[in-house]
């Protein structure tokens, strides 16, 4: 087993606390091991805890304060899932690392937004201004097009996900990007005109979105489905019972509510059924479309029978 750079606690690790101490995954299939994010994820873990532990399953939580050692630890297998990241970055992760991870379900949207650094308003931007966004390759794409959705940037056509700053195609107020890792990114806050942050960063830096984001994604958008945390796991154990048991507490009712009242909209419940509503509404369209075209071409067909008969 690897060792980890962590303090130990009971349940969580603070953030921030440095020891050394080796993490075992355990084997009792009534014990599960989560490495993950301290907010929002790691409060909402210990938020489940007691529903779990009705449902005889003890649940420990380990706190890191990057985004690479919760994938490593379980592909390793040391843990038996992790809750920290979104999809986009998941599926880069393993393009670029050659990890095994999947998703075992979605739990909550966290608004990326535009926050104030020398700067407290967007009407301010002057030319030269800067601005620090995360440098990991998804999300400071996620940065890059929120910029440009508040019009400081335009990025060529087409890059969407994949943006990174040599990509942009006009820049009229010739600010400067400052490319920082993402836990690094609020700490610069006195420092750089503007930054824009990951959800749980701006948490943790005491950031509201509703009162303090200068701009930032809707919930109604399609970034929710995009950019959904959820629980991943090493390929092969997203159908375990303990597994399962975990994601439906995490989608429960009881831990809706719980980030509902705690995160005043900087952390959002993600639901299943508004994918599920939004897929049926598109293949429905879609049918609807090829009705048409059926009965189009049968009505071009029979007109072509009438003038043949004629």
């Amino acid at each position: 087993m690897k060792k980890l750079i962590a303090a130990a606690l009971t349940g969580a690790l603070v953030l921030g606390t440095v020891g050394t101490s080796v993490v075992f995954a355990a084997d009792d299939d009534k014990t599960i091991t989560v490495a993950a994010s301290e907010t929002p994820h790691s409060e909402i873990l210990e938020a489940a805890k007691p529903i779990l532990e009705e449902e005889g399953y003890d649940l420990e939580v380990t706190v890191f304060d990057d985004y690479v050692q919760p994938n490593e630890v379980v592909e390793s297998g040391d843990f038996d899932a992790n809750y920290f990241q979104h999809i986009p970055y998941l599926n880069s992760f393993n393009e670029e690392k050659g990890t095994h991870l999947v998703n075992a379900g979605g739990i909550h949207y966290e608004p990326f937004g535009i926050y104030p650094g020398t700067k407290t308003s967007l009407d301010d931007i002057a030319d030269g201004d800067t601005i620090a966004v995360p440098n990991d390759t998804t999300n400071e794409a996620r940065a890059l097009l929120l910029l440009q959705d508040n019009g400081i940037i335009t990025l060529k056509d087409g890059v969407g996900l994949e943006a990174t700053v040599n990509d942009i195609e006009e820049n009229p107020y010739n600010v400067e990007i400052v490319e920082l890792a993402a836990e690094q990114v609020a700490r610069v806050a006195e420092e750089t005109s503007y930054i824009v942050l990951n959800g749980n960063y701006a948490l943790q830096a005491g950031y509201s979105v509703s009162k303090d984001a200068l701009a930032y994604e809707t919930s109604d958008s399609e970034a929710a489905k995009t950019y959904v945390n959820v629980i991943a796991v090493k390929e092969g154990n997203e159908n375990s019972d303990k597994i399962k048991a975990l994601v439906d507490v995490l989608k429960s009712d009881e831990i809706k509510d719980f980030i509902n009242e705690k995160y005043d909209g900087a952390v959002i419940p993600f639901d299943d059924s508004d994918t599920a509503e939004a897929d049926a509404t598109e293949e429905a369209t879609e049918e609807n479309a090829d009705e048409s075209a059926d009965a189009e071409a049968d009505t071009t067909a029979d007109a072509a029978e009438e003038t043949d008969a004629e």
